[in-house]
């Protein structure tokens, strides 16, 4: 997969404890349960309350064509009918390029801050393991999505199954949330392959997401912290 690691406008934005960072976009991974979008909240309002700018977006979705796209490969059934894998992919390609191309790149080269809930890894994990498309089938058909579009910081939510599931409420939610514990095994498998991706060489970051949402919360403000430059 082609893909740039640089922004065009690479700024100083915010600071933790005092330390400078030139993160832009920060996107937050892990399976089903493991606290993403609570986590995507607090870090948002931690920034705006710090009097940052600061965009959220969530994948596949935020804007009306990617939640529609997102309605048709997540929710949507036909009779008589399965989607074909491939079509899944580009499905969730094409919503990526509505989010990336929309919202994400103008607000990176208008200095703001973005916080996502998941970004392409998702579809590098779920897709591998649900669909067994291979990774790089996977990369080509995200290559004209992204376009260079990278998160500076992957912040990979680490928990195990059994936990993530007993935070799951809504067992009559999506696809996704109806699956059984082997296939979040499998996808935690998979993210750990992801971590050694190229393109995440000094973007992947661990975060142990037992414990509550504040303790959560703190380690990656932590971690967010220890980091020199992305």
């Amino acid at each position: 997969m082609r893909v740039s690691s640089q922004h065009p406008k690479k700024k100083i934005l915010f600071t933790l404890n005092f330390q400078l960072f030139t993160t832009l976009y920060i996107a937050f991974e892990g399976i089903v349960g493991s606290g993403k979008s609570t986590q995507v909240r607090k870090l948002g309002e931690y920034l705006q309350w710090e009097r940052h700018d600061v965009v959220h977006v969530r994948e596949p979705g935020t804007t009306p064509i990617a939640e529609d796209i997102r309605h048709l490969a997540q929710v949507k059934g036909w009779e008589g009918e399965h989607m074909h894998p491939l079509t899944n992919a580009y499905l969730y390609a094409a919503a990526r390029s509505q989010t990336l191309h929309t919202v994400v790149r103008p607000a990176l080269d208008a200095g703001k801050i973005v916080v996502a809930d998941r970004c392409f890894l998702s579809s590098c994990t779920i897709q591998w393991e649900a669909q067994w498309l291979g990774i790089d089938t996977i990369l080509d058909i995200n290559h004209e999505a992204i376009l260079g579009i990278i998160p500076d910081v992957v912040i990979y939510l680490d928990i195990d199954a059994d936990t993530a599931l007993s935070r799951i409420f809504d067992h009559s939610g999506d696809k996704f949330e109806r699956e059984w514990k082997s296939f979040y095994q499998a996808i935690i498998r998979w993210y750990e392959k992801c971590e050694k991706l190229e393109i995440m060489k000094n973007r992947f970051v661990r975060i142990d997401a037992s414990g509550t949402e504040d303790e959560v919360f703190a380690r990656i403000l932590r971690k967010l912290n220890s980091l020199k430059h992305v």
